[in-house]
């Protein structure tokens, strides 16, 4: 559900402005934002109405997930109401909103995929360090950090694990594992990505509360090219 500007603005409709079913025309979208910018509630529930489609659209194109675009649907609506004085009234506004809402999608996107990159990296950085001593909490921190690691790794379709394994692991370059593998560069290269986009994805969910992922085994793993 689109949280209603009330929540944004507390705010009542401008006095004296008509109703906005006056007639049979539906109205413009510039009117509907000049009502918007004079802080009218009903006219910017029927925006989100007219566009709420178009949104949800763009961000499900970028993230396949229902859930996931409804939530980034919601956020578009709330980013473009806060931006609205920015608009350039001598602009198509569908055009600008659909703007808005790529560009929101990319940063989230961008966004998303660093904080994977940064998890599978903790991670690895963890799984290469030296022992802790001395500090039995810290002893015991690496060791879940470690044996997270692992299970994940774990979890991974052969193919994709050896990639990680031989890249981040035991650094091998692009060049050596292609040799070894007898595989081109290019296929090292994708094994790699998706072998840390998947294990990103093992450990965030192993991260969540009662979802910590040991009942996960080698077995169930599925192969990919």
């Amino acid at each position: 559900m689109i949280v209603h500007p009330a929540a944004i603005a507390n705010t009542e409709c401008a006095a004296g402005t008509r109703p906005l079913h006056e007639g049979n025309l539906s109205p413009s979208d510039a009117e509907l934002i000049e009502r918007c910018l004079r802080k009218d509630n009903a006219a910017w529930e029927m925006v989100i109405a007219r566009f709420r489609r178009r949104v949800f659209h763009i961000a499900y194109k970028f993230t396949g997930k229902h859930d996931v675009a409804e939530d980034l649907t919601q956020e578009i609506f709330l980013k473009v109401f806060k931006s609205l004085e920015k608009f350039n009234r001598d602009a198509d506004f569908s055009t600008w909103l659909s703007s808005v809402a790529r560009n929101y999608c990319i940063d989230h996107y961008r966004a998303s995929k660093r904080e994977k990159e940064v998890l599978v990296e903790d991670a690895l950085a963890y799984d290469l360090a030296p022992a802790s001593y001395g500090n039995p909490y810290r002893v015991l921190e690496d060791q879940d950090r470690r044996s997270l690691m692992r299970r994940g790794l774990d979890q991974l379709p052969d193919k994709l694990r050896e990639a990680v394994i031989l890249r981040d692991l035991q650094g091998l370059t692009y060049h050596e594992m292609a040799t070894r593998l007898a595989l081109p560069e290019g296929t090292v290269k994708s094994r790699i990505n998706r072998g840390r986009e998947e294990l990103a994805r093992l450990l965030l969910r192993a991260r969540q509360p009662g979802r910590g992922g040991h009942g996960h085994t080698r077995a169930g793993r599925r192969e990919v090219g």
